[in-house]
């Protein structure tokens, strides 16, 4: 009888950045979400592929599920804060925001995001900025210093950052036309 393979088991073969089987992990979950928390105990792993590759499928799992990570909000808000693992970092960047949030925790991930720009890793920057950028929509008393940040790395970050950081520049700009736009609307109904 074949012993049944766990999640780690699937993410841990392969080198460090190696995509391994995440897309096969992440098939396993969305049929069977009883499973998401074998994939969230590996985000702690002590091997670093494994917990890159366990963070690289959350994310795609959250993509249209978020709602699915809420139940970890502290343990992933933890792994933030210590994680040194750039695609772990990248990963939780874009995640995290994805939840929901208290206001204060959006000021804690947004200040841990923040020192994140000073990361070797161009990609951790580029993810860092986008994560603050999504935490305005939770706290949107965080926009202008946001703002502020995105026109700054537009000028003179790396070229991920300044690419990033105009495409979230627009994105917000239109999200807030829309909004005056349905305000006024509803201004004369």
């Amino acid at each position: 009888m074949r012993v049944a393979e766990t999640i780690h088991d699937m993410l841990a073969p392969g080198r460090r950045l190696d995509v391994g089987r995440v897309w096969e992990v992440v098939e396993l979950i969305e049929g069977r979400p009883a499973k998401l928390s074998q994939l969230i105990e590996c985000l702690f792993d002590h091997d670093p592929a494994v917990a890159s590759r366990a963070a690289d499928a959350l994310e795609r799992l959250t993509r249209d599920r978020p709602q699915q990570a809420q139940r970890w909000k502290e343990e992933i808000i933890g792994l933030l804060a210590e994680t040194t693992e750039k695609k772990v970092r990248w990963n939780l960047a874009l995640i995290i925001p994805r939840l929901k949030l208290t206001i204060p925790e959006c000021r804690r991930v947004a200040k841990i995001l923040n020192t994140w720009l000073d990361d070797p890793s161009s990609i951790v920057k580029t993810a860092a900025l986008h994560g603050m950028a999504d935490l305005t929509r939770q706290d949107p008393d965080s926009l202008p210093d946001i703002l502020d940040l995105l026109r700054m790395a537009a000028r003179s970050g790396t070229p991920a950052m300044r690419a990033r950081s105009r495409i979230l520049l627009k994105t917000i700009e239109c999200d807030r036309r829309k909004r005056v736009k349905r305000s006024s609307i509803h201004m004369f109904d």
